[in-house]
């Protein structure tokens, strides 16, 4: 029978595409749960409903329909295999658990070590990155030799065996190993590329492109990652947190393997949040309205006569929606300078968020007789701020109202709150200056 399932994961998780994988293969219909409303990474995950079928609270994890539940992520890509995928001789099943026991603990811990810090989520270390090289040569080296008189690892054809090596080594080929140092492996070039071109491969991880030059370490982005997991402890306990990193060296010396895992852990977790923060957006359809378009428009042409009808043609009110905001506290408005770096501040804190919303507030009145109110665009029909922690800060001071697109009510604040000018009736205060979030 078939077998029918969620699989819950961050998106983009190599260890959930092998999961993914073997069900194009074995046809089992595998329902992908890996951005919201179906999942938020760090709170689905944390949920108790959630740790009560999953107690580490970890993600691929897999519910069946029949309420069947796994963790760990070669558990579930068996499971969702078939026969010919597991191997069909007690053989080649061990063949095949040797291989998948490989990625674990041979190419995996390198391949973090190596890859991490070129994606900003590790901090560099020459000495650990030099080391990682010679084992992932070693890898190479052992899998070339194999692959010398087969195409696939285990028998004639594709199974559980490729699959997670495969997956196991798309960080590498997709990061760090540039021709030359794929050069003396090409066995082990071939039967990958081999691999990811198979429809069922293709299916779940797109068109991967092999690296054309080695990253290299990105510090910039290692110190943007940094404050978010750093900063909080070290306030905390600044004594014993600063022992720690000898502490940590100490441990790796001991023993190198666990001490990796760990840190990958915690590294796991940071590229896991990192699609969030990429794109929250990612499940809406595409939209024809360009936002980017607009903005030019607006910052370089007249408003009233140019940008509002650039605006108003083009917008999507399927894949956008318009929100008036009001600041709930004006009474705590004193001076006007100060009231504009609420503004100011908020916008800061909204960054990424940028690309997909336009904004102009407007703070009215005088001195200790103030009050702040805009109109906001946002990518979808919900407020945008829910679908990222890191733009919660601000946005409960303010009361919120999606407007009618249709409405002249609509029409008249869009002319008035993009142009600076009007009436402004619903405010009753005189426009002191406004800010644009674009």
């Amino acid at each position: 029978e078939c077998i029918t399932g969620t699989l819950y994961t961050y998106p983009e998780n190599w260890r959930a595409f092998k999961a993914q994988i073997a069900a194009q293969y074995s046809g089992a219909r595998l329902k992908v749960a890996s951005s919201p409303p179906a999942f938020t990474f760090g709170q689905t995950n944390r949920a108790p409903a959630f740790l009560n079928n999953f107690p580490l609270g970890k993600v691929p994890a897999f519910q069946g329909d029949d309420g069947f539940c796994l963790f760990e992520s070669n558990a579930i890509a068996h499971y969702l295999s078939n026969d010919a995928l597991r191997g069909a001789t007690p053989q080649a099943a061990a063949q095949i658990l040797q291989w998948v026991s490989f990625a674990d603990s041979e190419i995996i811990p390198p391949a973090s070590a190596w890859v991490f810090p070129t994606l900003g989520i590790m901090q560099f270390n020459k000495q650990a990155t030099e080391q990682a090289k010679e084992d992932v040569k070693k890898v190479l080296t052992v899998l070339n030799q194999h692959l010398n008189t087969r195409t696939f690892l285990v028998g004639e054809r594709v199974s559980l065996a490729d699959i997670t090596v495969v997956c196991s080594m798309l960080w590498l080929y997709k990061q760090v190993l540039e021709p030359s140092f794929r050069q003396p492996y090409p066995n082990v070039t071939r039967w990958f590329v081999t691999c990811i071109n198979q429809p069922q491969f293709k299916t779940v991880l797109g068109d991967v492109k092999l690296c054309e030059k080695m990253a290299q370490f990105d510090a910039k982005k290692f110190a943007e990652m940094q404050p978010k997991k750093e900063a909080p402890p070290k306030k905390e306990k600044g004594g014993k947190e600063a022992a720690k990193p000898q502490e940590k060296k100490e441990k790796k010396k001991e023993e190198k393997k666990p001490a990796q895992e760990e840190e990958m852990d915690d590294c796991d977790a940071v590229l896991a949040a990192e699609p969030k923060t990429k794109d929250p957006f990612a499940h809406l359809p595409k939209s024809p309205f360009v936002m980017d378009e607009f903005k030019r428009k607006y910052s370089n042409e007249d408003t009233l006569s140019v940008a509002i009808p650039h605006f108003w043609e083009h917008f999507d009110r399927e894949g956008y929606s318009i929100w008036y905001s009001v600041y709930k506290y004006p009474e705590e408005l004193t001076l006007t300078f100060k009231s504009c770096n609420l503004i100011t501040g908020m916008f800061q804190r909204l960054d990424k968020l940028r690309k997909n919303a336009f904004a102009s507030v407007i703070l009215f009145g005088t001195n200790n007789d103030s009050s702040i109110s805009g109109i906001w665009i946002f990518r979808g029909q919900e407020l945008a701020f829910t679908l990222s922690e890191d733009w919660q800060i601000d946005y409960e001071s303010y009361d919120w109202r999606k407007l009618d697109p249709n409405s002249e009510e609509c029409k008249t604040m869009v002319k008035e709150y993009f142009a600076w000018e009007g009436d402004f009736k619903h405010v009753g205060k005189a426009f002191n200056q406004g800010k644009v979030f674009k």
